[in-house]
């Protein structure tokens, strides 16, 4: 090996904070405007997100004690390459970088674009450029290593939750009457079903899994990601339950699932123009620091690929001073801003959305691989196995198909990406034997 490895200075707070900025991206802004539309009352609705809520802390715990087995860089790959083989870890990352991370990433920048030339009355034109400079803004960051790139994701993770702090507070304030009628059912008839309903929600709580691909970089892995995960985990829950009776407080069921920007709509309801564009500002932050961990996270994927042999060998050499994986941080967030360029937002959140889950369930499997051929106890252990980890599959498989049943096509070009990657593996293998191990 002719690098010095990764730098162990992440610590609680840091990780845990990862954790909060890789969830809460543009979702809850946004996406409780459909969930309303597809309940009848807000105290479903409520009860959707608390159920979510707790479902993706079953998949954090599962991601705790994975990450306390292998606490190293690569997170989903190496548990992937252990337990089904190198080909599975390879398209893991190969979708990875396509589709999932990148594009979860573009989609994000996407919603700063928008938010910022709203803000600031520029030309709707200037959206996909500015979504670029966002990304260009946290790839650079990140090129000067973990340390920096960590406070500067500590901050985007504490404006967010201070921008949601401001939200929820002038929500239960200023909502007055309505919030006798937050829990009411609604005069609208539900569109969908519950199923249909869930889908959005789940989408919010999607990122909770970036920190376990920078375990190379966090202090006493094995204590701290349990713990980072967890707490990071209930933040974020308790963000959106409230954020979510806050919106309905002040809106109503049925003006919620009229809202196509319910946070602003709260705002402006009680501040006027003013109110909105604070708001505006918070969700521009918001998105930054998503963008920020899901290219940092990604490129730790990369970098792990290069040194197994399965990507060129340029992505996994660390920078001799900030040992950060610049080439491949810079290789995926290139690919990202070629999707900003190319495809619209809705597309990117269908593609990113439906391969993130599918890639979630796939890892959780192997968690029953590693309790049953790893023979070692690790310091942390999901509680109540095997029924979590077999409650999060089952449901997050029926989300899989159902989002299938409801976006055929993007379901198609993920399935058919991954595919993709089966011949250029078995090239790539070919061509690269002499140096993969």
């Amino acid at each position: 090996m002719d690098h010095p490895g990764y730098a162990r200075r992440l610590t609680l707070l840091d990780a845990a904070l990862i954790v909060v900025g890789g969830i809460i991206g543009g979702g809850i802004f946004l996406n409780p405007g459909i969930v309303a539309q597809r309940t009848e009352s807000g105290l479903v609705l409520l009860g959707l997100w608390v159920a979510a809520g707790l479902l993706t802390l079953v998949g954090c715990l599962c991601y705790a004690e994975l990450g306390a087995r292998r606490p190293e860089a690569g997170g989903s790959y190496v548990y992937l390459r252990e337990a089904f083989g190198r080909l599975a870890g390879f398209l893991f990352g190969w979708t990875m970088l396509l589709v999932i991370y990148s594009g979860s990433s573009a989609a994000v920048a996407t919603i700063f674009g928008s938010y910022a030339t709203s803000v600031f009355g520029l030309s709707p034109r200037l959206v996909k450029p500015l979504a670029v400079g966002a990304m260009c803004f946290v790839t650079g960051i990140n090129l000067f290593g973990i340390r920096l790139g960590a406070q500067v994701q500590n901050v985007f993770a504490i404006l967010k939750l201070a921008a949601i702090t401001v939200l929820v507070v002038t929500g239960l304030a200023f909502a007055g009457a309505g919030t006798t009628q937050a829990l009411a059912p609604s005069t609208i008839p539900p569109s969908g079903n519950l199923a249909g309903a869930l889908l959005p929600v789940l989408f919010a709580f999607s990122g909770f899994s970036y920190l376990n691909n920078l375990a190379g970089e966090v202090r006493d892995p094995q204590r701290t990601l349990p713990r980072a995960l967890v707490v990071g985990m209930l933040v974020v829950i308790g963000a959106y339950v409230l954020t979510n009776y806050a919106y309905l407080a002040v809106l109503g069921h049925a003006g919620l699932a009229a809202s196509q920007a319910p946070a602003a709509d709260v705002m402006s309801r009680v501040f006027g123009d003013a109110g909105a564009k604070i708001i505006a500002i918070g969700i521009a932050i918001s998105t930054l620091g998503f963008c920020n961990i899901t290219l940092v996270a990604g490129a730790r994927v990369l970098q792990v690929m290069g040194e197994d042999g399965l990507f060129f060998s340029s992505v996994a050499r660390l920078h001799p001073r900030y040992r950060t994986p610049n080439v491949a941080l810079v290789m995926l967030a290139g690919w990202a801003m070629v999707l900003v360029l190319a495809a619209n937002y809705g597309q990117l959140l269908d593609f990113a959305a439906f391969g993130d889950w599918a890639a979630y369930a796939v890892t959780i499997a192997t968690l029953f691989w590693y309790r049953r051929k790893a023979g070692d106890r690790p310091s942390f252990v999901t509680p109540a196995y095997p029924l979590l980890p077999l409650v999060f599959l089952a449901t997050v498989i029926a989300v899989v198909v159902a989002y299938a049943w409801s976006k055929p096509m993007s379901a198609a070009v993920v399935c058919l990406v991954v595919l993709a990657g089966l011949p250029v593996y078995a090239v790539w293998r070919r061509l690269f034997s002499k140096v993969a191990r």
